[in-house]
């Protein structure tokens, strides 16, 4: 192997793009850079009181070309570029878009440019509850489960849910939608000078998870099914996919466009594309039955599994399970937390409103010093929190708090579900508020712990990736004592990038299977946060209260549709 062997990771996040250049020998990264998404940054396209979230295609096709470009400038230049082999793509998801035949984002053409319905739909777009919803109750009157493979639930996060949304609402882009492709599909399609929808390789991580593709079914649901639950949904099986790849096989090489603009030679490979947990679970060294967690704005939780330890089972509740979606030849299994960091960032928000709203309308200060003492003071609230929360005292009079401030989405999805703050009073300041929000939270991940052990599958550990797991040592130690686990940290920053290198170097030969990357490009652990015995009763005791008051206000939201529809 030649020791100038490099390869690009792309990581799109919910807030930015952020591309790495590997060298293949050691894992050793060259350079990074992030884009941060104008648009998005702008709040254009969406509505959070409607749970409306959407990004235009152009916030990521300008993120590509300039986070990979800004990379290789940092990494050398010309030399770096000459001997990049390899670019492989992770995505959140399910973050699905309209395209035309050509396999173009609706959003890209003029007369769509500004409608919203046209721009991919981030995976924490809430608008097709209703349309998740329906696709439960019509599965559950099928002869065949074609549920059986997602957890038994359709979520409104997901591919199908979505689309019958956009399809309703829209005339316009129902009339010029040919297909539904997800982001981490058409970035490679993208790259490689795609012109033609039905040639677009298909990720099995996303089709597997999200849009009901199973060997079983030898791909997708019939017609019948969709159509029989809406007319409008009438044929798009045909416009979509039968067979799927999995993100260690190549997409295509580089088109002679993109090549150009990155500054690249037109032998470089592009891998077929992910979602961001999946990949991230290898950049993280995934080992079968360790947790991968990928903690950010939400979390993706990933297991790994041997499949011949299935045996047929089948896991209630979780969002798939898919042989080949993580590890080839091994069951991915994934879960996860509709808000996790985003429930931190609510709560930073609540308490920035008199600095953004106040403090700016101050006559004391020049404009220069407003700036910089609003960023001091926005920087410090989630460390400063942080710490006094874990000097509190604990007793069982403590606030508690639900962590469906986003809807839930594993264990048993219901996005309708909402987040609460209970036992308040007088003396109820922000650390105290910030403590339940936290707890909160890493009862979320407890709950989806356990729904894996109660269905057959044992978790050993827990590997913790993603920007809280790097950055709030609070929230890691209060996790790891509710888990009562132990949780390693991986030393890997960009880790979701990393692990699309590794998927890079296996498309192009470099390493003849995903488990030779991990181990030849893995960088380790460097921190280890381990159950604090005087924690872990007090919290057993928490999450029995917490899952009395969960059960009490998912009965109350199911009351209160029943009493809507009457």
């Amino acid at each position: 192997m030649s020791k100038d062997q490099y390869v690009i990771g792309v990581d799109y996040g919910s807030d930015s793009v952020r591309s790495v250049i590997i060298n293949t020998n050691n894992g050793a990264e060259l350079a990074s850079s992030v884009f941060y998404y104008p648009r998005w940054q702008k709040g254009l396209y969406c509505n959070p009181a409607k749970n409306q979230f959407r990004q235009h295609p152009l916030d990521y096709i300008e993120g590509l070309e300039q986070s990979i470009k800004d990379c290789i400038q940092k990494a050398g230049g010309a030399f770096v570029a000459t001997n990049i082999k390899a670019i492989s793509v992770d995505t959140t998801g399910s973050t699905p878009v309209a395209v035309n035949q050509q396999g173009l984002p609706l959003a890209l053409l003029p007369e769509f440019e500004a409608n919203p319905n046209a721009m991919f739909v981030l995976w924490k777009d809430h608008t097709s509850v209703k349309e998740a919803m329906q696709i439960n109750q019509h599965a559950a009157l099928q002869d065949t489960n074609y549920l059986k493979y997602c957890g038994g639930i359709y979520s409104s996060e997901w591919f199908w849910a979505k689309l019958l949304h956009i399809l309703r609402a829209d005339s316009e882009v129902r009339q010029a939608c040919y297909s539904w492709v997800e982001h981490c599909d058409w970035i490679p399609f993208l790259l490689t000078g795609g012109s033609d929808i039905s040639k677009m390789k298909r990720s099995r991580c996303a089709a597997g998870h999200k849009a009901l593709w199973a060997e079983e079914f030898n791909g997708l649901p019939p017609n019948d099914f969709f159509k029989s639950l809406d007319p409008l949904l009438d044929g798009y099986t045909d416009h979509l996919f039968k067979d799927t790849y999995t993100s260690d096989e190549s997409a295509g090489k580089i088109s002679k466009e993109w090549a150009s603009r990155l500054g690249l030679n037109t032998d470089v490979i592009i891998g077929v594309g992910a979602f961001d947990a999946h990949m991230g679970a290898v950049g993280g060294q995934i080992e079968p039955y360790y947790l991968s967690k990928v903690m950010g704005t939400s979390t993706c939780d990933i297991l790994a599994v041997p499949q011949a330890d299935i045996d047929g089972l089948l896991i209630k509740g979780i969002c798939g399970q898919v042989n080949g979606s993580v590890i080839p030849g091994m069951l991915g299994l994934e879960a996860g937390q509709s808000a996790f960091g985003d429930i931190y960032a609510w709560f930073k928000e609540v308490l920035s409103w008199a600095v953004k709203n106040l403090l700016r309308n101050s006559t004391l200060l020049d404009a220069n010093t407003l700036a910089a003492l609003e960023q001091e003071l926005l920087d410090q609230i989630i460390p400063q929190l942080s710490k006094q929360a874990a000097a509190l005292v604990k007793t069982d009079d403590d606030e508690l708090a639900l962590d469906w401030l986003n809807g839930r989405r594993t264990p048993d999805a219901n996005q309708e579900l909402k987040g609460l703050i209970s036992n308040l009073d007088l003396g109820s300041d922000a650390p105290r508020i910030f403590r339940a929000l936290v707890e909160a939270s890493c009862f979320g991940a407890k709950n989806i712990v356990d729904r894996f052990i109660e269905e057959g599958i044992p978790v050993k550990g827990i590997i913790g990736i993603g920007g809280v797991a790097k950055k709030s040592p609070y929230v890691m130690q209060t996790m790891a004592d509710v888990l009562n686990m132990p949780i390693r940290i991986h030393q890997f920053e960009h880790t979701c990038a990393l692990g699309a290198a590794m998927f890079a170097a296996v498309a192009a030969g470099i390493y003849p299977d995903v488990e030779t990357a991990m181990k030849e490009m893995g960088s380790g652990f460097d921190q280890e946060y381990f159950p604090q015995a005087e924690n872990v009763s007090y919290y057993e005791d928490r999450f029995l209260k917490y899952k009395a008051l969960g059960a009490f206000i998912e009965e109350s939201t199911k009351e209160h549709h029943i009493t809507e529809n009457v």
